[in-house]
């Protein structure tokens, strides 16, 4: 049952795409199967991708297509894409990350989550061990039990393509609806859906968000440029508009005094919230080209960032004010995205490499470490939030290939 806090109704929008083969396979090279590529790979994103990807074998082409599409009721037409995608794109190095050794030992455990295509994202850890995440296309999130591997899956109200999970502390499982404007709870227990609506329709597109101790919910809204807090008793929603046109807001994270800050996307800018008034300070990073996705709070108060745009790992501390960068292993290019800090050390990933790279900075000593971050036979996909376990591990995705990762740190 879904139940509806607000100002509208939600109705399913489905919008096709529709054109020409030969605007939907603009750049692929002439060749046999080029048709059956353009149509079926067109269905759900850019054609452009697949010449961005690392390149694969055939057999690692139908693996990465059997994580997206069930073609088995056709193995001529599968046989065909695959054929024609291990001639033209086979495996190549040209985005390779720059890998570094060090004394870390970390493992990797996937769980392959059901529906094809979902890109599951953003995992969070409940307080009995389940496992959450948001399968964004797929219109649904899930749980995991990570001791029997059982997983489900629970449908959204149409449209919400959720793009985060957040959890509060009576077991609700909160999830931002990012193409429909709305916040939305599920009851794990009932199966029951309470839906709170924005209260400006120009706010479609609530992106990730972070409970503060007093159980209220802080959000930002990345195109829509604003940043906003939820009352949960009273389905208030408070909307402010960022000091920068464009800036994007992007990852949010609280402090211990409990104030929220949040990462530019689209500007060289950290932002504070007045966890009281909403009123926001801007933090002007060095650089134009600096971008920020994502953000995270050490335990001395230091303010950890991805410095996306530039390919580095920057730190903020807010009671001088001094920022300090360091490039990462893999160059400017290398767009890290997520980022966690755990018993002071930094970890975060490096999306535009493939394989996307998961680094391990230790502030003692500057030094860098990073593996391969993998997807099955395949690597495939970018991680988009990180988030640590209750025993200290890290919860990561690879959206592209349906699988949800917990990173175990051997101490």
């Amino acid at each position: 049952m879904t139940r509806h806090v607000g100002f509208r109704r939600l109705c399913l929008s489905i919008v096709i795409l529709a054109g020409s083969s030969v605007a939907l396979g603009a750049g692929l090279p002439s060749g046999e199967g080029r048709e059956a590529v353009e149509v079926q790979c067109s269905v759900c994103h850019p054609v452009s991708r697949i010449s961005q990807s690392l390149g694969y074998s055939r057999e690692g082409w139908l693996e990465l297509m059997g994580t997206m599409v069930d073609l088995s009721s056709d193995p001529a037409r599968r046989g065909a894409i695959a054929d024609y995608l291990a001639e033209h794109f086979p495996p190549n190095e040209r985005r390779a990350p720059t890998l570094l050794e060090g004394d870390t030992d970390i493992s990797f455990h996937e769980w392959v989550v059901p529906t094809h295509g979902q890109r599951s994202r953003d995992p969070a850890e409940a307080p009995d061990g389940g496992i959450w995440w948001a399968g964004q296309w797929g219109n649904l999130v899930g749980r995991i039990d990570p001791m029997s591997g059982e997983m489900r899956e629970y449908p959204l109200p149409p449209g919400s393509m959720p793009h985060s999970v957040t959890l509060d502390r009576d077991g609700g499982v909160w999830f931002t609806g990012n193409k429909n404007g709305t916040l939305g709870r599920l009851d794990p227990a009932s199966g029951d859906i309470e839906v709170v609506d924005m209260p400006d329709p120009s706010v479609r597109d609530p992106h990730t968000a972070v409970f503060d101790d007093d159980g209220l919910l802080w959000f930002t809204a990345q195109h829509a440029n604003r940043v906003g807090r939820l009352d949960p008793q009273t389905g208030e929603v408070e909307l402010v508009a960022m000091p920068t046109t464009g800036a994007r807001p992007y990852g949010i994270k609280m402090d211990a005094e409990g104030t929220p800050w949040v990462a530019c996307n689209g500007s060289n800018c950290l932002v504070r919230v007045d966890p009281d008034t909403m009123a926001l300070t801007e933090i002007e990073l060095p650089h134009q080209a600096t971008t920020v996705r994502r953000l995270d709070i050490a335990d001395d108060g230091m303010i950890w960032y991805v410095n996306s745009g530039r390919g580095r790992l920057g730190r903020y501390d807010p009671r001088s004010g001094e920022v300090q960068e360091w490039p990462s292993p893999s160059g400017e290019k290398s767009h890290p995205y997520a980022i966690a800090v755990l018993d002071g050390v930094v970890w975060y990933n490096e999306s535009g490499m493939r394989p996307d790279a998961l680094v391990r900075f230790d502030p003692a000593t500057e030094t860098f470490q990073s593996w391969a971050i993998p997807s099955g036979g395949i690597y495939a996909g970018i991680v988009r939030h990180m988030r640590p376990t209750r025993n200290g591990d890290l919860l990561i995705h690879q959206s592209a290939t349906n699988r949800i990762i917990r990173v175990e740190i051997n101490r």
